[in-house]
């Protein structure tokens, strides 16, 4: 009985779901609000929609829920690049992108249920964007074609938006191709719009059925604060676990939003709590109009360090990094001269693990940013840096 009024509980609130892509129809902000954010909203699109909305406290200026979704005038200052990690140079057809032997992406949507203000990709919501495929096919093939590859990643955009019929197609198909053995799908569903899991039984039962003993489904969360951990999110992952997917979070420090030592420590508690390991802490990258989203790289370590210290080992695991365009560096250390990085996975696979020791620099919030050690100065470290650097 319990459970049944659970169900109509959350079906009942799902009815009342609507998204909003105009500022002047956010009726919590005032006339002036409004139009100092219209100028950012007309270059960076607005989507969020009332679920969410719902989670903001209004009477605090500074709320995290609020930044993460609505506009903020810093966004209009010069700053970054619409490809920063150069997705571009990896990608190998439309929508499909190859960066490690192992792994393939497939974008297979260029929609969020809401767009966060930070988006590393924003760049698929702005006109004319065609990185997205609205046909597999192609990916498909090319993952058929290449045996090395044993994990496939779906993202976009977000997979989730897809209907359960198509997303199912798409996952049907790489399971019959035997040399994929995880499938990961990347969304922030969960937080966003848990009622998309919560009213849809075909949508889990297919996860479900395609997520085998020795071949499993990852669901990779995105919760950015545990303010998003609300009874409806809790009981929409609960599902998804209950079903045999493995659920991780990853998410990115963020001014403003998760750069305080306190929220990590909340945040990464209570999901290990739900079951859930924190998988990755990214550095935001420098993202066109990402500027007040910045978070230095020196100052995202400790408070990452402090939090980590006031969790158990489970939480420990996690790993600190920025996804460059030659790697993903994992920030290791740092004293009072230098930062200690590993190439956690890199673009060459001869160059992972590999070890890069810079000077310490208390403003740099990228790679590119930091100068190698005296006696580091080599042809390698040159090379890589040079290479892909983001001009």
């Amino acid at each position: 009985m319990h459970h049944i009024q659970k169900n109509l509980y959350f079906q009942n609130n799902n009815k009342r779901i609507k998204y909003i892509t105009d500022i002047d129809k956010i009726k919590q902000l005032t006339p002036d609000e409004k139009n100092a954010l219209r100028k950012v909203s007309s270059r960076y699109p607005l989507r969020v929609n009332n679920y969410y909305l719902n989670l903001i406290n209004w009477d605090d200026p500074n709320d995290p829920i609020r930044r993460l979704v609505l506009p903020h005038k810093d966004e209009l200052l010069e700053w970054g690049s619409l490809d920063c990690s150069n997705e571009k140079k990896n990608t190998v057809s439309n929508g499909v992108q190859h960066k490690y032997s192992s792994t393939v992406l497939l974008l297979v949507s260029e929609v969020c249920f809401s767009l966060c203000r930070y988006c590393f990709r924003k760049r698929l919501f702005l006109k004319g964007n065609k990185e997205t495929t609205n046909s597999v096919e192609e990916g498909l093939q090319y993952i058929r074609n290449h045996p090395e590859v044993d994990n496939v990643l779906l993202t976009g955009g977000d997979p989730l938006t897809l209907t359960t019929e198509k997303l199912g197609y798409i996952i049907g198909q790489i399971r019959r191709i035997e040399h994929v053995k995880v499938i990961r799908i990347g969304s922030k569903m969960p937080s966003f719009n848990p009622y998309r899991i919560l009213n849809d039984d075909s949508l889990v039962e297919m996860l479900k059925n395609y997520s085998e003993q020795s071949r499993r489904i990852y669901l990779i969360c995105h919760f950015d604060h545990p303010h998003e951990l609300t009874p409806q999110s809790r009981e929409a992952v609960r599902r998804i676990i209950d079903a045999g997917i493995i659920c991780l979070n990853q998410n990115p420090i963020i001014r403003g939003i998760s750069d305080s030592p306190a929220v990590l420590k909340k945040l990464w508690k209570e999901l290990t709590y739900m079951g859930v390991s924190q998988y990755y802490v990214f550095q935001n990258r420098p993202t066109i109009g990402n500027a007040s989203y910045a978070v230095p790289i020196v100052e995202a370590y400790h408070k990452i360090e402090k939090a980590k210290a006031a969790c158990s080992g489970l939480v420990k695991r996690v790993k600190y990094v920025m996804s460059h365009a030659s790697g993903k560096v994992e920030v290791v250390g740092v004293d009072s001269k230098h930062i200690f990085l590993k190439y956690h996975q890199a673009l060459k696979d001869q160059d992972t693990q590999r070890l890069l020791i810079c000077q310490r620099d208390d403003n740099a919030t990228w790679l590119d940013q930091l100068k190698p050690v005296k006696g580091f100065e080599n042809k390698y470290y040159s090379e890589i840096i040079d290479s892909f650097r983001i001009n």
